[in-house]
C-alpha cells in the first residue's frame, strides 16, 4: 500500500516514579532513531505518563462506549487517536507492567485498535521482558498489535551514570523496532480507516467513505495528478489546477470544502467536494482512479454530493473542461444542463425541484 501521509509514532514513557530511568531511555531511543525516522517519513511524538497524570480510571461509562466526560480522558483520547502506533518504554515491576501503563490502557477502547505497539524494556535479571509479556496480553485484547522486534536493556550492562551506554547492538535494535512499527502501521491502516468516525460503506466491495481533512492532502494530491492527466489530454492543456497544486494548496482548500473520499484497501480511489454559497450548491473535483472507472463510482459520488448538499439548495452547479466528453455525458445523464462555455470550460447547472435524498443507493451503474 502506498501512502504519502507520515506515520505518527508515539514514544510513551510509562514509569511515573520520581527518579525513574524511563525518561533517559526514551531520550536515547528518540535521538538514536531520529535520522531513520526522517528517512522513513515518521513523526515521533514523545509523551510521559508522569506528565499526563491520569488518575485511576474514573469514567462512569465503559471505555468501549467512547463516551468520555472527564477532561483528562478526552485529552488522552485525542492524543492516542492522533497517532498510528506506539513505542512503549517500560520497566518491570514484580514480574509485570507498571500500574500507570495498565491504567492508561484501560481508559480507552476504539482509539487503540489496529495500531502496532513496540517495546523498549529495562530491568535487572530479565531486562524487563516479563513486563513486555504481561503488556502484550492486555494489548491484544484492545486490538493493539504487539511487534516482534524489541529492545531489552539489562541495567547493569546498558546503563552508565543514568544514561544508556551507546552500542551498535542497541542502536540497531532500536532502529529495528521503528522499522517494524512503520511497516505494520502502514499495513494495518485499512483496518483503522474503517473504524474512523463517520466512515460509511462505499459502492464497491471493501470500500468506505469518510469526510477528508487537511491531513489527507498528500493522498488527494496524488489522486488529482493521477486523474487529471486524461483531462489534460482531452483538453490539450496542462494549465489545470489539480495538476499544479502543491500539497499545501490542497490542504488549504480541503479546509474550505466538504470533501468525501472513497477508500479501498488503504488507498484513496475517488473523491468529490461540495460547498454551499447561499442557495447555490457547488460540486467539484469529482475524480476516480483510472483502474476503477466503469464501476459506477463517479455516478455514485455525484449523487452522494447532491444528497450532502440536500435541502436548502435551489440549484447545483459544476464545471468541467470543454473537451471532457465523458464528464459532460455523465453530468447530462444526471439532469445537469449546459449553462455556458467560456475559456474552454463548460458550466453546468441543475435546478432542484424538491428535497434530495440524503444518501444514494448502492451499486449504481
Amino acid at each position: 500500500m502506498f501512502t504519502t501521509s507520515p506515520a505518527r509514532i508515539m514514544v510513551l514513557t510509562c514509569s511515573t516514579r520520581p527518579g525513574s530511568l524511563g525518561p533517559a531511555i526514551a531520550d536515547w531511543f528518540t535521538v538514536t532513531v531520529s535520522p531513520l525516522a526522517a528517512r522513513l517519513g515518521v513523526e515521533l511524538r514523545s509523551l510521559s505518563l508522569a506528565e499526563l497524570a491520569l488518575p485511576f480510571l474514573d469514567e462512569e461509562e465503559h471505555p468501549s462506549s467512547g463516551i468520555y466526560r472527564r477532561p483528562h480522558t478526552k485529552r488522552w483520547s485525542e492524543l492516542v487517536d492522533a497517532v498510528d502506533g506506539f513505542i512503549v518504554v517500560t520497566p518491570e515491576y514484580n514480574y509485570g507492567m507498571p500500574a500507570p501503563l495498565k491504567n492508561a490502557l484501560d481508559y480507552l477502547g476504539r482509539e487503540w485498535a489496529w495500531k502496532p505497539m513496540g517495546f523498549i524494556s529495562y530491568g535487572n535479571t530479565s531486562a524487563g521482558t516479563r513486563s513486555v509479556q504481561h503488556t502484550k496480553e492486555v494489548a491484544t485484547t484492545l486490538r493493539l498489535v504487539p511487534l516482534g522486534a524489541t529492545v531489552a536493556l539489562r541495567l547493569q550492562d546498558a546503563i552508565v551514570g543514568g544514561r544508556v551506554r551507546r552500542s551498535p547492538r542497541h542502536d540497531a535494535a532500536a532502529e529495528g523496532v521503528l522499522r517494524e512499527a512503520v511497516r505494520v502501521s502502514r499495513a494495518l491502516r485499512p483496518l483503522r480507516e474503517a473504524l474512523w468516525e463517520g466512515s460509511v460503506e462505499g459502492p464497491v466491495p471493501g470500500s468506505h467513505t469518510r469526510v477528508m481533512t487537511p491531513d489527507d492532502a498528500g493522498e488527494v494530491t496524488v489522486l488529482q495528478r493521477c486523474c487529471w492527466v486524461d483531462e489534460a489530454v482531452d483538453n490539450d492543456s496542462l494549465a489545470l489546477a489539480p495538476l499544479r497544486e502543491s500539497v499545501d494548496e490542497v490542504a488549504c482548500w480541503l479546509d474550505r470544502w466538504t470533501t468525501t473520499g472513497l477508500w479501498r484497501g488503504g488507498r484513496l480511489i475517488a473523491m468529490v467536494r461540495v460547498r454551499r454559497e447561499g442557495r447555490i450548491g457547488r460540486i467539484g473535483r469529482l475524480a476516480v482512479v483510472p483502474d476503477m472507472r466503469g464501476a459506477g463510482i463517479g455516478r455514485w459520488l455525484l449523487r452522494r454530493a447532491e444528497g450532502d448538499l440536500g435541502a436548502g439548495c435551489d440549484r447545483i452547479e459544476l464545471s468541467t473542461g470543454a473537451g471532457s466528453a465523458r464528464n459532460i455525458g455523465l453530468y447530462r445523464s444526471e439532469g445537469f444542463v449546459i449553462d455556458a462555455e467560456e475559456d474552454e470550460v463548460v458550466h453546468l447547472g441543475k435546478a432542484l425541484p424538491g428535497d434530495l435524498p440524503t444518501t444514494p443507493a448502492l451499486g449504481v451503474g
